[in-house]
């Protein structure tokens, strides 16, 4: 089988060849610059990755398609990168490089010192408000965004071949774009003291993500791409270790009815497509929602956090999503853990999340810099040797 047939298959609850594999399907199951290079380094393999680096806040890299091949990832990512023209757009100061995102957050990394780049200001935290003051917040010209962003989508479907193509999203959720934009204390006071102004950002970022998708449908429509895109990524991570960033309800009722507006959308116009949602922390009571919202695939299946146990998620919810992620535990045991450790934990929950399909390997989120590449190669290496159902 090859890689699209594969997911295919296991998105439709039957068991493949083998376990599906995603590595850089996503920003949010891919790997950091230095742990890929530490990782192919070990193994004597290149260590050379795409030049346009997929997201170079998080240090995000797609590997060179030659290694992509020989780790045997079933999956291709297509969709904007996190800064459009990051060479061209990046203001770099002595030692210190200056990006502004999306929403115009400004973000500063300095090489040497920084793992990532780091939020310093947001574009609405000085405000008293949202409400009275939405109109200071930097929109994007769609237009020049369009042709930017159809270049990109132009180079990456060359590299789609028989794999998984999905394409990703171009900024974060709708809570995490809401807490940069406004300042993240700002914004949960602004919950309670100005939810009309919360409920008006929100809708500003589904019309943009509205836009975004209606773009990439355009262009796939336009070169004859439509049907190889199998997979929509969105994501908001609505989980803390412990609950959800809100109570339930607020959520339901602010939230979860704009990813259903939006995955209505999506599915409106291309009806064959399934939607990944990533979706960190504690979430568990909002899974029945996030369902019912249009969500197929759920990710990254953070088992740490509190009521997020797999063998519960796996019996309740198993025949009604598809778990991507979740292979391996990267607070602790990837980057921690000895490699037999990381053997041991991907061995596990293969077996307790693989029988039936519904099951895409992938770690818990990305691999960071701080996993040592031996423990790279032991999840690897286990996974290949189990992956048969």
């Amino acid at each position: 089988m090859n890689g699209k047939e594969r997911i295919l298959k296991t998105l439709n609850h039957q068991e493949p060849d083998r376990i599906p594999y995603d590595l850089s399907g996503t920003t949010v199951t891919a790997i950091t610059k230095n742990a890929y290079q530490k990782a192919m380094a070990y193994r004597g393999l290149s260590t050379e990755f795409n030049p346009e680096m997929v997201d170079p806040i998080q240090q995000i890299i797609t590997p060179v398609e030659e290694n992509l091949v020989q780790l045997g990832s079933d999956t291709r990512r297509i969709g904007a990168t996190r800064i459009l023209q990051y060479e061209k757009n990046k203001i770099t100061e002595g030692n210190t490089i200056t990006v502004y995102d999306f929403y115009g957050c400004k973000w500063t990394y300095q090489p040497g010192r920084d793992l990532y780049f780091n939020l310093v200001s947001s574009p609405l935290e000085g405000c008293d408000d949202i409400s009275h003051h939405i109109d200071k917040l930097p929109r994007t010209d769609w237009t020049t965004y369009t042709l930017d962003l159809e270049d990109c989508l132009n180079r990456q479907i060359q590299m789609a071949g028989d794999f998984c193509v999905i394409a990703d999203r171009n900024t974060a959720g709708f809570t995490e774009n809401s807490l940069r934009i406004r300042g993240y204390g700002n914004w949960f006071l602004d919950t309670l003291m100005d939810p009309e102004g919360v409920e008006a950002l929100l809708e500003i970022i589904l019309e943009d993500k509205i836009n975004y998708w209606d773009a990439v449908i355009g262009w796939a429509f336009k070169t004859g791409n439509e049907h190889r895109i199998q997979v929509i990524s969105e994501c908001d991570d609505l989980g803390a270790q412990d609950s959800t960033i809100l109570e339930p309800d607020m959520l339901r009722a602010t939230v979860i009815p704009r990813m259903k507006r939006l995955f209505t959308h999506i599915k409106r116009r291309l009806p064959h497509v399934k939607i990944f949602l990533h979706c960190c922390g504690s979430i568990r009571p909002i899974i029945p929602d996030l369902i019912d919202a249009g969500v197929d695939i759920l990710n990254p299946v953070q088992f740490t956090a509190k009521n997020m146990e797999l063998k519960g998620l796996k019996k309740d919810f198993g025949k009604d999503i598809t778990f991507w992620g979740g292979g391996v535990d990267t607070q602790s045991t990837l980057n921690k853990g000895a490699p037999q450790q990381v053997s041991d934990e991907v061995k596990r929950i293969m077996d307790l999340m693989a029988p039936g399909g519904g099951f895409v390997f992938a770690p818990v989120h990305n691999v960071q810099e701080d996993v040592p590449p031996e423990n790279f190669w032991a999840m690897w290496d286990t996974l290949n040797e189990y992956n048969k159902y």
